[in-house]
């Protein structure tokens, strides 16, 4: 009886069996609620496989003939479609049906069963087959998408899926560089091929205005154009000189609005329109200049422009009435629940000169400039309603107080997300410790320049976008998550693609799947699998951060050290030394956590075909008696510079020469004050801090560095201060050792203040901004 079984599974395999090297290199992406995959057998697209539609729902309809054309472009058969007739009739068919209104899968989720004999999709909405589809493709072969094969076929399979979050975006900035309609579609296609469901589209900004305002037509005659520096650092331009024609840039108008909205809406996307206000608005005034506080015509900005000090007049009503009328016909070409206002980095410096912002404050008895900002966007917030529209701004709205029905999209950090929640309103969760994909990805030593930050995979991946500490109820108040590009460096279509992929992946997995169903080791193993597929379909991937990250932890009970070693990829082979020396193919692999026992300097990298494909990681472990302690900050360290929060400061590793290495805490203006707990008392003579230096990129010494120590861990006294000689550098940055020795104190509790600079110094060309102080490592010995 088993050889008969036995025989029959063989014959079953020959008869429907997929292609081995195939089959292992398909997986879907976000990851599926429930999967059973069985990739010894497959299903298989030939000249007889037929469509069975089993509902008149006209949106189904429309999804299966896209569908039914995408089958037939890349297999060459031309696939039937008919109505289900009788039950006997499914073989070698594709059958798409619908079901109930189910809560327990909702109008995004799906069912589909991939058998030898037969596909079965089944949902509640044309969406959940849209996403069935979505997940039929990514099981398809990267050679049917190249176009060297047109051999479909999907292994065997059950798959029960939905989303975890509502919102699941992408933003992209198309005005600092402009991107055609063609590359805008291309875009929304791989947003929906991962189950995206929002393209939030950043229309305006100081360089350039992007969308056709019929009322304002000088808004794309004008202040959609500047003038050619793409040869020239986006950092440090040439100004735009006198006379000089305005010939970069671009908009789209109302028709290709359209157009781009429609194609959208048949691939379940929803557009967010954002027009900025108050702030990065300066283009407006090459237009009309009338509607700034100055009344002076400016150029659009060819490149960086900060601190972009003009910004709408908020004491003049002209420019309510241009906002309504933009507004007005914003709502019309995009019918979506909401209309993105900015709300960002809004410079009050041209207010406080302004005679007319400043007879807004009097007669509106607001307090300052800040007040001003809360009225105004109060008003564009009854504008936005009026047009039947949610508004959404960035955090920065939620000062003053908001409509309970305002939405807040949470970019600096998610205290403000936490905020926005207590208040009542729905937010979406992108900070930019997580979510910023104009950051770089891997080592920028090897990457194409961006604008700065370090973003990695594994660090999307890991985001997750409902802080502890919430009640179901506020929870619910989440809508998802999205990931961002501003488009400084992204001077092309290629560039987009690079920084926005593979990171697209995961932070469509992070909206999609259900937190506790996520993986990394299964997530990068699939991000392989996808990076042919992203291949195939002429998609630029950009690298995978190859830093091997060196952990130093310790043994609650044992009370040992031992290193450990991350990365970002999979399966990397890890070669180490523990001499300092550079690693080589014949260095010992890393296979598991090693004890560590003295000061040693480990140097790994990862290495592909027996060649180091980065340069090594480096990091000294420096035994001293503050590893171990708790941490407390007075305040967190700037979003940006946040490194592994507090604990960065007693692992025992040094920060390297890269202030965005992540090891780094940076505070923007701010002092710093440390409280540790040593967890028993130790006696204590010497306290010893790295700090940055680097007079370009605004870092400066601090002015003072302070110890105290404690027998409670309240009360706490002074041990001994030290001035620091604030050294200037306008050359390299450098990193400076602070050391301060004292009599012994033996105790468990320390605390260090640290003072910053404050503001840049009368030398610097940006004199009285805010000045940066970056530290790592608190050394007690």
């Amino acid at each position: 009886m088993k050889y008969k079984i036995f025989t029959i599974l063989v014959l079953v395999s020959l008869l429907y069996g997929c292609d081995s090297k195939r089959d292992a290199q398909r997986s879907i992406i976000p990851r599926p609620s429930i999967a059973y995959p069985d990739e010894n057998l497959c299903f298989s697209i030939n000249n007889k496989t037929r469509i069975i539609i089993q509902t008149d729902d006209s949106a189904i309809g429309a999804v299966i003939d896209t569908f039914s054309i995408w089958l037939s472009q890349k297999s060459g058969f031309t696939l039937a479609k008919t109505k289900l007739e009788n039950q006997e009739d499914l073989a070698n068919s594709i059958l798409v049906s619908t079901f109930q209104a189910d809560t327990a899968i909702g109008d995004e989720g799906y069912r589909l069963r991939v058998s030898p004999e037969q596909v079965t999709i089944q949902a509640t909405s044309y969406k959940g087959i849209f996403y069935a589809i979505q997940s039929l493709k990514q099981m398809t072969p990267p050679e049917v998408f190249a176009g060297t094969s047109n051999k479909i076929e999907w292994p065997a399979t059950l798959v029960i899926d939905k989303p975890f979050y509502r919102w699941r975006g992408m933003h992209l900035d198309v005005s600092r560089h402009f991107f055609p309609v063609t590359f805008i579609k291309k875009f929304i296609d791989m947003l929906a091929f991962y189950k995206m469901n929002t393209f939030h589209w950043h229309l305006t900004d100081d360089n350039g205005w992007r969308i056709e305002i019929k009322s304002y037509p000088d808004l794309t005659k004008k202040a959609a154009w500047h003038v050619d520096r793409n040869h020239e650092k986006w950092s440090n331009p040439t100004p735009p000189q006198a006379g000089e024609k305005a010939t970069v840039g671009g908009f789209y108008t109302q028709e290709e609005i359209k157009e781009v909205v429609r194609y959208a809406a048949t691939r379940c996307i929803t557009i967010i329109p954002e027009i900025e206000m108050p702030g990065h608005s300066s283009e407006v005034f090459n237009a009309y200049p009338n509607l700034s506080c100055k009344g002076d015509t400016l150029p659009v900005q060819p490149a960086t422009y900060w601190p972009n000090v003009d910004i709408l007049c908020g004491g003049n009503d002209d420019v309510f009435t241009f906002i309504d009328s933009v507004l007005t016909e914003v709502a019309s070409l995009f019918p979506g629940p909401y209309i993105h206002i900015g709300g960002d980095e809004a410079d009050k410096t041209r207010w406080k000169e302004c005679k007319k912002c400043q007879a807004r404050i009097k007669r509106e008895n607001l307090k300052d400039e800040a007040e001003l900002q809360s009225y105004f966007i109060h008003r564009v917030e009854k504008i936005v309603n009026s047009k039947g529209k949610r508004m959404i701004g960035w955090d920065e709205i939620l000062e003053g107080g908001l409509a309970p029905d305002a939405t807040v999209m949470v970019w600096r950090n998610m205290d403000a997300g936490v905020a926005s929640i207590k208040a009542g309103h729905d937010v979406i969760m992108t900070p930019t410790s997580h979510c910023y994909f104009d950051y770089y990805q891997a080592d920028p030593e090897f990457e194409p320049e961006a604008i700065g930050g370090f973003n990695s995979l594994k660090n999307v991946y890991n985001f997750n976008p409902t802080p502890p500490g919430l009640t179901k109820e506020e929870e619910k108040h989440i809508l998802g998550t999205q990931g961002n590009l501003w488009s400084e460096f992204l001077p092309n279509e290629k560039q987009v693609e690079y920084m926005a992929f593979p990171r697209l992946l995961a932070i469509a997995e992070v909206g999609w799947t259900k937190p506790s169903r996520k993986d990394y080791e299964s997530f990068i193993k699939r991000v392989e699998q996808h990076k042919r597929l992203l291949a195939a379909m002429g998609i630029t991937v950009g690298n995978i951060s190859a830093k091997v990250d060196i952990l130093l932890t310790q043994d609650s009970i044992t009370g040992l050290f031992f290193a450990s070693m991350q990365t970002d990829r999979y399966k990397p082979d890890i070669r180490y030394t523990l001499d300092g020396s550079t690693p080589t193919s014949s260095s010992p692999a890393y296979e598991k956590p090693f004890k560590v026992e003295k000061n040693t300097t480990i140097l790994a990298a990862i290495f592909e075909n027996g060649k180091m494909i980065e340069k090594p990681s480096k990091r000294e472990i420096n035994f001293h008696k503050a590893i171990g302690a708790t941490v407390n900050l007075d305040s967190i360290a700037h979003y940006k510079y946040s490194a592994r929060g507090p604990l960065s400061l007693t692992d025992g590793i040094f920060g390297s020469i890269k202030f965005n290495d992540g090891q780094w805490l940076g505070f923007e203006g701010s002092d710093a004050g440390i409280n540790l707990d040593l967890k028993q008392k130790k006696e204590i003579t010497t306290l010893s801090i790295h700090f940055v230096n680097d007079f370009k990129a605004w870092i400066l010494l601090p002015k003072r560095v302070s110890i105290f120590t404690s027998s409670n861990g309240k009360d706490f006294k002074l041990i001994k201060s030290s001035d620091l000689f604030n050294t200037v550098s306008n050359e390299e940055t450098e990193i400076v050792p602070f050391k301060i020795s004292f009599p012994p104190v033996k105790s468990q509790y320390f605390r260090i203040e640290i003072e910053s600079a404050g503001l840049l110094p009368e030398s610097h060309p940006f004199k009285g901004e805010k000045a940066w102080l970056f530290l790592d490592e608190v050394v007690l010995n």
